[in-house]
């Protein structure tokens, strides 16, 4: 009998689940306006502080693994444990998440024993917050010179680290760190020259 993906290793996951990087598709954004529909209308919009697409997936000309990655902030009364149930019933695999901060949820779709199918979506759920991922997302946005120099850098990583995902996620985060904190500081000088 097969193992079920909550019974593999990281490596047997891995090796399922190679690192792929596409060129942008625009079916991304439709894709990701659909599955925040049917979110709202699983857990219901009272839970729902606000969602976002992030990720590279989300910004036009990037290359990107084609995962949408999805920030889902959520009140603090939401009711953690019917949430991840209703997420299933529409067929998120909920994988606890110790170090990310709470509520420590992410929710995946589109990942089987056999590999991905259809569209794969990760859902990370958060309290409300100011979230480093969306500065990265809008200084991307904003500087599509620097977006091509990440996509470069993906590139690289995906043949050294095509069977290792936290070896690739590791290996970026210099970088995510560097342009997040460069993101940080532009919005702050912008806020205090408006002052």
């Amino acid at each position: 009998m097969a193992k079920s993906l909550s019974e593999m290793t990281n490596e047997e996951l891995w090796e399922i689940f190679p690192i792929i990087i596409e060129k942008h598709n625009p079916i991304w954004k439709e894709n990701y306006l659909n599955e925040k529909s049917l979110i709202e209308k699983t857990i219901g919009v009272n839970n729902i502080v606000k969602m976002n697409h992030y990720g590279s997936t989300s910004v036009p000309n990037l290359l990107a693994k084609p995962t949408i990655d999805i920030l889902l902030e959520i009140t603090d009364d939401t009711d953690t444990e019917k949430l991840v149930s209703d997420m299933q019933s529409i067929g998120y695999v909920y994988t606890p998440q110790p170090d990310n901060p709470p509520p420590s949820i992410m929710l995946m779709k589109g990942y089987t024993p056999k590999g991905f199918i259809g569209q794969a979506y990760h859902v990370h759920v958060r309290y409300s917050g100011d979230w480093d991922e969306l500065y990265f997302k809008d200084y991307l946005l904003a500087h599509p010179e620097t977006a091509i120099e990440y996509g470069k850098l993906k590139l690289k990583l995906q043949k050294k680290y095509k069977h290792n995902r936290n070896g690739y996620t590791d290996a970026k985060s210099d970088f995510i760190c560097r342009i997040t904190s460069l993101a940080r500081k532009q919005l702050k000088k912008n806020n205090n020259s408006k002052v």
